[in-house]
């Protein structure tokens, strides 16, 4: 197992020094280099035409100062005197322009650096030179210096600083190092002779660095570092596994102990075989985060130990340490609109919090408005609070973070189409469950028949209303059927005006209409639930061929027992008719009055004389 890991370790070393040599050596583009190209191309050429002029003044001023010397007239000599004043704030003027040109151009131009020994930046260059751009010297200028390190006998005092016509001269022996003309002096915003000397301390710095760093015993000292180093993180990832590995036998030793099964109410979410390998798992994948986040810290130390591999490190550290700095930067950029975003849904937190109080208040009957039905409270503040949330959210929508994308916006339209056609048949119920809710066509507990379906309804939402029939079945109804249908409620009346029972029994015309009437309402009024007030009535409702059709109509407050009260007001009508001695022969009933029974029960008839 340590020699896998061994193994693991030296190829993620070889992997992140490829990646990290990479990176380093890849030349980063600036989107915004042919537009610095352009303005640098401009300033050269208004530069050299300033420097032409420069040249032709100052051989003027030189011919004013020869004719200055010889004259000897005062008044001449003023003139003269007044034209080389002239010609030197001029020349102040005109190097002043270059120099605010310059300062405006210094943070968007881009720098070439000249690289030392260590691939560390000893300076920049700006311009270019004749035909030489600023790369071509960058690089030329670079090499010159690489080979200085070859160079056993350098020193610092052979560096010369000389003026040749308009360039200042650092040279080492016959070898020109750097030309450093009055445009590179204006770029570092310094003189010619000063930018000379700073070049020549940087250069001569830079080879003492590498004659150090490069001594046997500076090489022997950083060897021994790193091995040192590989030594300490491999006994650290060695300890680690014996330490991952005792935990791995406490764990497998816990099982159903400490472990046991993870039930919730009495569902097992993971039994105490599963929540072991679980726990393996996690420690497992713990382990490896450790080992990997030990070397991750380690090849940065490893790199910064030797001169030629130090800028890898801080590229290392740079892949972990700037996304950190990036989502510092963009939290605390982000922090004004999260305010704002927090803000706002407080406020309507506790608006909607203020509309929950009002609905409570009147669902209770606390708060009473005219014309405003206490179950209308829930609904109403279902509605309100989705208004709420939608005006919330077109509120807050601004404020996160890439809502201004082309991706966000595609998904938000997206989003919305799929909404529309994929739930046209559900807002169509919902709309429908809104107008049933304000309508009050019927409540929790009525008895109602929509359509062909008679029943009480047990649940009423904004989607479907559920009724239970009498045969104890629950039927489902969706609202937009119900809107698309007529609906009688048998209980909305009832507790105060009754609701009007009726059935009608057809009897031959050999019957008095009064005995049928007394009959009739003699057995309403021995029905259960019968009301006898008001009082149950009659109505005779067709003289048809061979009988007369009679309607009995009798009040009740118990719409929900209809049934029971239906099947015991026949059996009354029953019981009524045979006591009177009416014969229910109709419809269709044929008896040949020649002295056959009766139909009549026998037990209604047989004790009277």
């Amino acid at each position: 197992m340590f020699k896998n890991t061994v193994c693991l370790v030296f190829a993620l070393l070889c992997f992140f020094l490829d990646a990290a040599t990479f990176a380093q050596n890849k030349e980063i583009k600036s989107p915004s280099d042919s537009t610095n190209a352009v303005l640098l191309s401009d300033y050269k050429k208004a530069f050299d035409q300033a420097e032409r002029q420069r040249m032709a003044d100052s051989i003027k001023k030189s011919v004013l100062q020869e004719q200055l010397a010889s004259k000897k007239d005062a008044q001449a000599k003023e003139a003269l005197v007044a034209q080389i004043d002239l010609l030197e704030r001029q020349e102040k003027e005109a190097r002043r322009l270059q120099k605010k040109n310059i300062d405006s151009l210094r943070f968007t131009a881009k720098k070439h650096p000249v690289l030392g020994f260590f691939n560390d930046t000893l300076f920049v260059i700006y311009n270019r030179l004749g035909s030489f751009s600023a790369a071509d010297r960058a690089q030329a200028i670079s090499k010159r210096i690489a080979a200085l390190g070859d160079d056993f006998s350098f020193k610092s005092d052979s560096l010369a600083i000389a003026d040749v016509e308009s360039v200042t001269e650092l040279s080492y022996g016959e070898t020109i190092l750097v030309s450093i003309t009055e445009d590179d002096a204006l770029w570092n915003d310094t003189t010619r002779p000063q930018l000379a000397a700073h070049y020549k301390k940087k250069i001569a710095a830079a080879v003492a660095e590498y004659r150090s760093e490069t001594s046997v015993t500076e090489l022997l000292k950083e060897i021994g570092m790193a091995l040192a180093l590989l030594t300490l993180l491999f006994a650290i990832i060695f300890y680690m596994q014996k330490l991952f590995r005792w935990t791995e036998k406490k764990i497998v030793q816990q099982k159903g102990q400490s472990i046991k099964s993870l039930t919730v109410s009495n569902y097992t979410v993971l039994d105490a075989h599963r929540l072991t390998r679980f726990f393996l798992f996690c420690n497992t994948i713990l382990k490896w985060i450790l080992i990997l986040v030990l070397i991750y810290i380690s090849l940065p130390i490893l790199f910064a130990i030797f001169p030629w591999t130090s800028g890898l490190a801080d590229k290392l550290l740079s892949y972990f340490l700037n996304p950190i700095k990036n989502i510092g930067r963009g939290l605390l950029g982000y922090l004004p609109k999260l305010i704002t975003i927090v803000v706002i849904v407080t406020v309507f937190h506790y608006i909607i919090k203020l509309f929950r109080y009002f609905k409570n208040e009147i669902k209770s009957g606390a708060l009473k408005i005219n014309g405003f039905y206490p179950d209308w409270a829930d609904p109403s503040f279902q509605i309100i609070r989705v208004l709420l949330y939608a005006f919330m959210f077109t509120v807050i929508f601004p404020y996160l973070p890439g809502s201004d994308s082309p991706v966000f916006r595609g998904v938000s339209v997206f989003l919305g189409v799929l909404f529309t056609f994929g739930s046209s048949g559900s807002l169509s119920n919902l709309m429908s469950g809104l107008v049933l809710t304000y309508m009050r066509a019927f409540k929790i507990g009525d008895r109602v028949k929509i359509g062909d379906i008679t029943g009480d309804v047990i649940e009423k939402t904004l989607l479907v209303t559920r009724i239970r029939t009498i045969k104890n079945e629950i039927i489902s109804v969706p609202n937009s059927n119900v809107m698309g249908s007529h609906t009688i409620n048998y209980s909305s009346d009832a507790p105060e005006k009754g609701l009007i029972l009726h059935t009608t029994v057809t009897i031959g015309y050999d019957v008095p209409w009064k005995n049928m009437y007394d009959a009739l309402i003699a057995a309403a009024l021995r029905t259960e639930h019968i009301l006898s007030e008001p009082k149950p009535f009659v109505l005779q409702t067709g003289l048809e061929d061979f009988y007369v059709s009679y309607q009995l109509n009798a009040f009740t407050r118990e719409p929900g027992k209809q049934a029971t009260i239906y099947s015991e007001l026949h059996q009354n009508i029953q019981d009524c008719c045979n006591e009177a001695g009416i014969e229910i022969m109709s419809p269709h009933y044929r008896s040949g009055r020649d002295g056959s029974t009766t139909t009549i029960p026998e037990s209604y008839w047989k004790d009277k004389p």
